[in-house]
């Protein structure tokens, strides 16, 4: 390679970089070692010469995989010593039972270094034009729609990909250029994972076909990545107008929709909420399981870790809850709670409206989450059965076991927040459950 397109290489790379960057100073740069993040690095340590702003730090991700991890970490170690980066070394475990280790690591990655990441922080990547190209093929494999075909942004939050216009080839032209020195992952050789297979098997002979056919496959995911944010820009008026304050999807509005308007919307609520998108068939399976079931129903479907519950006509996204309906437990009223499966801090609260008397000396307190039977409550007539008063004061069905019933002896004194019996009748004492989810 001669002096000229070496200068053009170095200078496009740092230029690039320098442009994504757009005058932020703080970064934080995921330095596996490899020849990609070397080249990342070593580009941002050259700029911070000429923008004397510039704070860099770097972290490894120590997934655990490899023999050679420890070496590896070492030689990040060494590497940012020279270049007088700080380094963070953290630590992961992985489940090889659990499959699909490439996502599992991708997650824990990520979680690892989104702890460390401040507030006035962006996080560096290295992902190139090759691995964007890979991205898309394997979003085609799983049969995604516009928004898995826009593959990786450029920008995305707190995010930065800086080098995604720049080819593999020209990532290894400056390394070498520089004599820079990285490791390799004898993983890379592995193609019994998917990416691999596509970057040692597939986008070679596709490439030697058509030589731009890399730059093509990032311009179609571009193209996706506008359809997607036009799509978005149109629909959100509606989706404002059907969620609530406390991100329930309002159902009435939905079952006028056509399908494909529909299934947008649903998409862009669990965008919203941060969750892994269902497939066609989930999201299918949703709207006729939980949306269309009958009046009467409780539905439920369970995506990932996570419930789909209908109620008074709107639909929720919830954590899966442990079942804590038989627990009981002992309270002296003098110290603070804490409930079960992060429901929060139960402590008494003299300040509030919704009062009761105090324990006799002979009667025990106790914290619990069933009940059942009739029950007379304050400043009401006549007795009602548990399930009618949780209808009464509009509780969803997952959560009449979930809020803390206080008991005295075996009598039910109060639902916290909610009532209060005859048989607890008084102003001497109230209840706070803070941190609740």
């Amino acid at each position: 390679m001669n002096h000229q397109n070496q200068a053009k290489t170095k200078n496009n790379i740092e230029q690039t970089i320098l442009q994504h960057l757009n005058g932020r100073q703080s970064l934080l740069v995921a330095f596996s070692g490899g020849v990609d993040s070397t080249v990342l690095m070593h580009a941002l340590v050259t700029l911070k010469q000429q923008l004397h702003n510039l704070q860099l730090r770097a972290i490894y991700i120590h997934h655990g995989l490899s023999e050679n991890a420890d070496s590896w970490a070492e030689h990040c170690q060494q590497q940012c010593h020279i270049w007088q980066v700080p380094l963070i070394i953290e630590k992961v475990k992985l489940d090889r039972s659990a499959g699909n280790i490439e996502e599992q690591a991708r997650e824990a990655r990520y979680q690892a270094i989104y702890r460390h990441l401040k507030n006035n922080e962006f996080l560096c990547t290295a992902q190139h034009l090759d691995d964007q190209c890979e991205t898309f093929f394997l979003a085609l494999k799983r049969g995604s729609g516009p928004a898995g075909l826009s593959a990786m942004p450029l920008e995305n939050g707190q995010h930065l990909r800086p080098l995604l216009t720049i080819s593999r080839q020209e990532i290894e032209q400056y390394a070498n250029q520089h004599q820079l020195s990285w490791i390799e992952d004898e993983s890379n050789q592995d193609d019994h994972y998917d990416r691999n297979f596509l970057r040692l098997n597939v986008l070679p002979t596709l490439n030697q076909r058509w030589p731009h056919f890399s730059q093509m496959v990032a311009r179609s995911a571009e193209l996706c990545q506008q359809q997607e944010i036009l799509l978005n820009e149109l629909l959100l008026a509606d989706f404002k107008l059907i969620t609530t304050p406390e991100g329930q999807l309002c159902l009435t509005p939905l079952y006028n929709y056509s399908d494909y308007k529909r299934n947008a919307i649903l998409r862009m609520w669990f965008r919203s909420k941060q969750i892994n998108m269902p497939s066609q068939k989930q999201l299918s399976l949703i709207w006729q399981t939980v949306a269309l079931a009958k009046e009467d129903a409780n539905p439920q479907f369970i995506l990932h870790n996570w419930q789909i519950r209908r109620y008074q006509n709107q639909l929720y996204l919830l954590p899966l809850y442990q079942d804590i309906e038989r627990q009981i437990l002992p309270w002296d009223l003098n110290t603070s709670l804490t409930l079960p499966d992060n429901l929060g801090i139960l402590q008494t609260n003299y300040q509030t409206d919704l009062t009761c008397r105090l324990p006799q000396k002979e009667e025990n307190i106790s914290v619990r989450f069933h009940a059942q039977g009739q029950f007379q409550i304050v400043q009401r007539k006549g007795s009602r059965s548990i399930k009618k008063l949780w209808q009464e004061h509009h509780i969803p069905p997952w959560m009449r076991t979930r809020i803390p019933l206080i008991y005295y002896n075996e009598q039910l004194i109060t639902a916290v927040g909610v009532f209060v019996t005859e048989q607890g009748k008084g102003s001497q004492v109230g209840f706070n459950l803070s941190n609740t989810l």
